[in-house]
């Protein structure tokens, strides 16, 4: 191309070359975002595939999580052994239903002995009844005071009022729960007289199993009995004093799920369920695939 003047006009032509699409990082966000999808529907179905006492109790955790403070332990993460629900260990689990099961029972204690301070056919009847959570779990014991004969005539296994009043108003509030309940009866040191046949044995056995009888109708599902006991004297209450009135008593034990000994840290599984799932989101972005 000729230009004024004769002289020649050189164009430069410049290409700027963009970069490959496979070259850049946005698809990192994409493929993070694929992950976490993954990781959340991972999360939902083996939710989904426990039972409802461990949804319960991590769905708690996470609503409250001060209130698991008080666990009794560290554990390992239920991840941690692999990446199949099959490998989870079953430890977590269990101490995690026994904390639910503790915050559980402190709460029924304190529902119980309200309910009975606010009877006041109990008041007049002056009937003891004394409600504990322990290692074992919650026990709620029906004491005999003064003569020994508020709740049962001595030497009899006929009720008193004052121990189906008791018995309507905790099995009421028992049926709420779903745990195993196991009836004890225990008698004082003193003896039948001559009578070979009918003891102190089948005395605290009936006692007992006339307690289920009336736990029973307030909605209690027999299921739930898997146990009626008849400890005789051999279990007293007052250990130096035999004859106490005290001895003589109904104990309703709901057990713990777990043994003492698997005593539940539920922060520790769901710190190891929050853990495991950041690791496996951020670990494809450290490796820069």
């Amino acid at each position: 191309m000729a230009a004024r003047g004769g002289k020649k006009i050189v164009i430069v032509k410049k290409k700027v070359a963009g970069g490959g699409g496979h070259h850049g990082g946005s698809w990192k966000v994409a493929y993070a975002d694929f992950v976490t999808a993954m990781m959340a529907f991972f999360m939902v179905m083996w939710i989904l595939g426990m039972d409802d006492k461990t949804k319960q109790a991590i769905e708690g955790y996470f609503a409250n999580p001060v209130g698991y403070k008080k666990g009794f332990g560290a554990g390992s993460s239920p991840l941690a052994s692999g990446s199949s629900p099959s490998a989870i260990q079953k430890t977590p689990m269990r101490m995690i239903v026994r904390t639910t099961e503790q915050r559980q029972f402190e709460s029924m204690r304190k529902s119980i002995l309200d309910k009975l301070a606010e009877n006041d056919s109990l008041k007049k009847l002056n009937a003891v009844v004394d409600v504990q959570v322990t290692n074992e779990g919650l026990r709620i014991e029906l004491i005999e005071s003064g003569k020994g004969d508020v709740y049962f005539p001595l030497g009899s296994a006929k009720m008193n009022s004052a121990t189906m009043l008791t018995l309507q108003l905790v099995g009421a509030e028992l049926s709420q729960l779903h745990n195993n309940v196991i009836l004890e009866g225990h008698t004082d040191g003193a003896r039948f007289g001559n009578n070979a046949t009918y003891g102190n044995w089948e005395l605290s056995a009936d006692r007992a199993n006339a307690a289920r009888r009336v736990l029973q109708s307030t909605g209690v599902a027999p299921e739930r009995v898997v146990e009626v006991r008849g400890y005789a004297d051999t279990k007293p209450r007052v250990l130096n004093d035999p004859m106490a009135p005290a001895n003589r008593r109904i104990s309703i034990l709901l057990p713990f799920t777990n043994a003492p000994e698997t005593a539940p840290n539920a922060e520790a599984l769901a710190k190891g369920i929050q853990d495991s799932l950041v690791n496996s989101i951020s670990q494809p972005l450290r490796k820069g695939y």
